[in-house]
């Protein structure tokens, strides 16, 4: 399975000319449009996001994350082996939450490029071939160099900030929701909400937090929007209130 994480936009012809790459270089792999609305240009909210995804796909899936302002630059390429997958993409932090939450990490630089390599669209044509040839089981090693470490590693500490917000305008955090009490109160913009289990619990309109389906704490408005309502935005600083 190959997984498409990018900020590419759904509505913009970049994620299809991927996936037409892809039926070539990998005929008769699945491949899963994840998510292709990460904050634009923010490898930081995309390597949490990413952290916190990987983890429902089947062992051995090959995520191909793409959020890739400094295409065309020195900016490395890397492979990672991580939590049972594979990941593909810039060397801009990206990578890195994956990595560095886990011990047994293996990662590659991209030591390759093809004749045809448009200076703009790596995704395409670099990191896409190369996660083609991993789900295809055959690992690039003459395309790739060991590496110990990235070149740009984010603290692989929770971000408290606001790293995505949804359709609805259901706001997540970078930080995980596990073992934080509901008692606990979360303040964002100079508002307080309290938690709520879930949406149908809560009346029309009221805001709470919760933790979602991927463990982040979320923020939401029930049958409305947390971002519209509480003028949220992507970057905002969240602080968890536990009771004393």
């Amino acid at each position: 399975m190959i997984v498409l994480f990018t900020d590419f936009g759904a509505h913009d012809p970049y994620a299809g000319q991927v996936r037409a790459r892809l039926s070539v270089e990998a005929p008769g792999q699945l491949v899963v449009d994840l998510l292709h609305q990460v904050p634009d240009f923010n490898a930081h909210a995309g390597a949490h996001l990413l952290a916190a995804f990987a983890a429902g796909f089947p062992p051995a899936s090959v995520f191909l994350a793409v959020v890739d302002p400094g295409v065309g630059t020195d900016r490395a390429g890397a492979v990672v082996s991580a939590g049972g997958h594979w990941y593909v993409g810039p060397d801009n932090g990206l990578l890195s939450i994956v990595a560095g939450r886990d011990r047994q990490a293996k990662i590659w630089h991209i030591d390759w490029q093809p004749e045809l390599l448009s200076s703009t669209f790596h995704g395409r044509d670099l990191f896409a071939v190369i996660a083609a040839e991993i789900a295809r089981g055959e690992f690039p090693a003459h395309k790739l160099l060991p590496a110990n470490k990235l070149q740009v590693e984010f603290d692989t500490d929770d971000l408290a900030r606001i790293i995505y917000i949804d359709h609805y305008g259901n706001a997540f955090t970078g930080i995980r929701a596990a073992g934080i009490p509901p008692s606990s109160r979360v303040r964002v913009r100079g508002m307080e909400l309290g938690h709520g289990e879930t949406f149908g619990r809560l009346g029309r309109g009221q805001g709470f937090w919760f933790g979602n389906s991927v463990d982040l704490l979320e923020l939401a408005v029930n049958r409305g929007s947390a971002a519209a309502d509480f003028g949220l935005q992507v970057g905002d600083v969240v602080s968890v209130l536990k009771p004393n």
